[in-house]
């Protein structure tokens, strides 16, 4: 069974611990998995999908899970709903205004979207074939564009219930904690609160990281899926403020 999801940057933190245990791990791009067709039996990919920042990236994903799996083999996909049971939880998120969402969604989603008055540089797309190498460059866009989106997050976190509210917002910053007993793995949280994208909760012992989450809409993981010819779906279900769905590979 092929399983897999995302913590940021932290992802070689728990590469690094699993591996420990004697399991076989690896950190990969979710859109160009380092399998071979017809790889598993089955494949699941918990809280992964709502990480990716536009549509495309998400159904090639999904194509991706597809296509490692062999002919019947399943595959179960969970993502955070809109629809939180908790609905406190949400008074907790900073939601990325239509200017900002209109860069960090970006030219990847098919949605209709006047242009911006602030550019960002777009997250770089890795080559298609996973293993091409980023232009030396892309890795400073990226540091600056996060720079920029944090910065700016922290002027809309006390925005009016009426604007967090909104309708149709499905795009957030999620505050994660990391303790402070985990954050100095590497030195990425140094570097991460050195460049202004983190920063410290004495308070609760962590180092507080903004996550980007794309919620999903009740039906949105179907109708992401319908275009896929080689795959149907088994069951979809709502459990835990978490829209999930089974698919079964046809071909």
């Amino acid at each position: 069974m092929i399983r897999y999801s995302v913590s940021g940057i932290f992802s070689t933190m728990r590469e690094a611990k699993v591996k420990d245990r004697g399991h076989e791990v690896l950190v990969a791009d979710a859109v160009d998995l380092p399998y071979r067709t017809g790889f598993g039996d089955a494949a699941i990919s918990i809280a992964v999908l709502h990480h990716l920042s536009t549509e495309g990236r998400r159904k090639k994903a999904i194509e991706e899970l597809i296509r490692v799996v062999k002919k019947g083999g399943l595959v179960l996909i969970t993502v955070w709903a809109v629809e939180q049971e908790d609905k406190s939880l949400l008074a907790k998120w900073t939601p990325l205004t239509q200017k900002y969402g209109e860069e960090w969604i970006g030219p990847g989603s098919p949605r209709a979207r006047s242009p911006s008055s602030c550019t960002l540089e777009s997250i770089p797309e890795t080559e298609e074939n996973g293993f091409g190498e980023r232009k030396k460059d892309s890795g400073q866009s990226y540091m600056q564009s996060l720079q920029e989106i944090t910065s700016q997050s922290e002027s809309y976190s006390g925005a009016s219930t009426d604007v967090k509210n909104a309708n149709n917002q499905q795009e957030y910053f999620v505050p994660w904690h990391l303790p402070y007993h985990r954050a100095e793995v590497s030195g990425a949280s140094a570097c991460a609160l050195a460049n202004g994208l983190a920063k410290k909760d004495d308070k609760k012992g962590a180092v507080v990281y903004n996550r980007y989450y794309h919620v999903f809409s009740e039906g949105e993981l179907e109708r992401l899926v319908a275009g896929i010819d080689n795959a149907v779906i088994v069951d979809r279900f709502f459990d835990k403020s978490n829209w999930c769905i089974v698919l079964e590979k046809k071909l």
